[in-house]
């Protein structure tokens, strides 16, 4: 599926290249070749062998030579590797390992990574500074895009108060600088985060077709050359959900900063299973896809770091403890430092 509403054509690396794809295509299609080549041979001995069995047995011979036992078995031992190279190829087949036309034959490229970057109103001194470390503005913004494979927007909702100045004033930034995906349905408020997180997901896959899916937060800069080469290395995989992973105590005191209101469903040892930090954590398409159709059946709890754990833990995706995302220590490689 193409950007909708979108006229850019993504290309260039770290896209994701289509090269290891045709390698495959190639590889079926040659196998398909081969493995039919081998059964005209193999039904061509036969043949033979039956004939050649015919004639000894019109001799009235009472046994089959040596040689003629040998190519016998030589014959039954080559039907046991065509049969298992024809179950390799249908594994391969069912693997995914095949021509796709539409995206191969017309070369169409998709984006590497859609990055969500989580904002809120009085916040644009840290989107600035984001635009001006990272992210872009203008042809810059677009270069990224064209180039590299990465796109990047502001993710907001509206006020509680629609249309009034805090409104009109991330219209007139969006205006300025086309950098946003605003909310119009969701009402801005700290307890809101998580539905947020979980829109943006469902709309960036929606409207971009994309390899992998980012949310980050405002206050995180990206190093976006070590982003690309390290989630490149992961396109082989379907479903993973990459993040500095933790976990931790669960707060039942209605007082405390990080109270959980469902604390009880976490059992009596008060510990949230394995997540991701909320600072930055990255989807595969495949999960983006069942944020999509799920949307209003996924449970958000306090926190949205929290909230995307409990939407991946009953399936069967695969979880990538990535030091390079852990963004509160900044070192040589790293994707993500926060301010």
């Amino acid at each position: 599926m193409r950007s909708k509403g979108s006229n850019a054509r993504l290309s260039s690396m770290p896209i994701r290249s289509r090269i290891p794809t045709l390698l495959l295509s190639m590889f079926a299609t040659f196998a398909s070749i081969y493995v039919a080549g081998r059964l005209w041979q193999d039904a061509e001995n036969r043949v033979y062998l039956i004939k050649e069995l015919d004639r000894l047995t019109g001799q009235g011979q009472s046994a089959i030579s040596v040689d003629d036992t040998l190519k016998i078995i030589a014959c039954r031992e080559q039907q046991k590797k065509l049969l298992a190279l024809e179950m390799d190829l249908a594994a391969a087949r069912q693997e995914g390992f095949m021509v796709k036309h539409s995206r191969e034959t017309n070369e169409t490229k998709i984006p590497l990574v859609v990055i969500g970057v989580i904002t809120r109103f009085g916040r644009k001194t840290n989107r600035d500074a984001i635009r001006k470390a990272w992210m872009g503005t203008g042809a810059s913004l677009r270069k990224m895009e064209n180039q590299k494979g990465i796109i990047a927007r502001f993710v907001i909702g509206r006020s509680p108060n629609r249309g009034d100045s805090l409104d009109r004033a991330i219209d007139d930034e969006n205006g300025q600088y086309n950098d946003f995906i605003i909310h119009n349905d969701h009402v801005e408020a700290p307890e809101e985060l998580s539905k947020k997180a979980k829109l943006f997901f469902a709309y960036a896959v929606d409207k971009w077709d994309a390899e992998f899916y980012a949310k980050v937060n405002d206050d995180v800069y990206i190093n976006i050359d070590v982003l690309g080469s390290t989630l490149a290395s992961y396109l082989d995989k379907p479903r993973v959900y990459i993040g500095c992973m933790k976990s931790g105590e669960v707060f039942s005191e209605p007082n405390h900063k990080w109270y959980e209101p469902d604390w009880w469903k976490f059992g009596d040892k008060k510990a949230y299973f394995r997540h991701a930090s909320g600072e930055m954590y990255v989807i595969s398409k495949a999960l983006a896809k069942f944020i999509s159709i799920n949307r209003s059946l996924l449970r958000s709890y306090a926190h949205d770091d929290v909230t995307a754990g409990s939407w991946f833990i009953g399936l069967d995706a695969t979880y990538i403890d990535e030091g390079k995302f852990c963004c509160s220590s900044w070192s040589a490689g790293a994707i993500c430092a926060g301010v």
